[in-house]
């Protein structure tokens, strides 16, 4: 026996199909929101707990940990955040820490950008913080066109226009330095050369 369906009911059932049938097509789609801001290209890749590590004949020279990575193939580019550097000495040894809320890595020559509480500690206990900071890979040297604070044991440095090695034992100031001395200065002897 058949029962019959009214035409109304049978209407609103190809409807409520379509309809759902849509929101699986539509809504499982990949409508991701980009890490680089609206309107931006979706990544070729994501990864979360990202670690990358550059080597020199077979020594660490540096290693890079970020919560997550995207890999954007036609930038040559990888976007992170929450990062945080480790970078080594001549003997392998960790020699200072960088963390950051977000990091740029150029895949063909390693170079990086830290943004957003950039702070650089180094096993020493000098501290360098800024807003900004870049790191040239061929020439293991940091810079920044921000204003940068340098701290070590009470004596305080800020100015901009900032360069240095990872591990914070040369650096210069190009412009607008001030100084806090505690007692006899702890900081190496050549950044008392420090241009104003």
């Amino acid at each position: 026996m058949r029962l019959a369906v009214p035409p109304v009911l049978r209407v609103a059932a190809a409807l409520a199909v379509l309809g759902a049938s849509a929101c699986v097509g539509g809504c499982a789609g990949d409508h991701r929101a980009s890490p680089v801001g609206s309107g931006a290209e979706l990544p070729d890749q994501e990864v979360t707990d990202f670690v990358l590590t550059e080597t020199d004949q077979g020594r660490p020279q540096w290693t890079l940990y970020a919560r997550y990575a995207a890999t954007y193939q036609a930038k040559n580019l990888v976007i992170s955040r929450d990062i945080r550097v480790d970078f080594f000495d001549d003997k392998g040894a960790r020699s200072s820490e960088l963390t950051a809320n977000q990091g740029e890595i150029q895949q063909q020559t390693r170079d990086m950008t830290a943004r957003g509480n950039v702070v650089l500690q180094t096993t020493e206990g000098t501290r360098m913080t800024t807003e900004e900071l870049h790191f040239t890979n061929s020439l293991q040297k940091i810079t920044s066109d921000r204003l940068v604070r340098v701290e070590r044991k009470g004596d305080v440095l800020d100015g901009v226009g900032f360069s240095s090695d990872p591990n914070l034992h040369h650096f210069e100031f190009r412009s607008q330095v001030h100084a806090t001395v505690r007692g006899q200065s702890s900081f190496p002897g050549d950044t008392r050369g420090a241009r104003k």
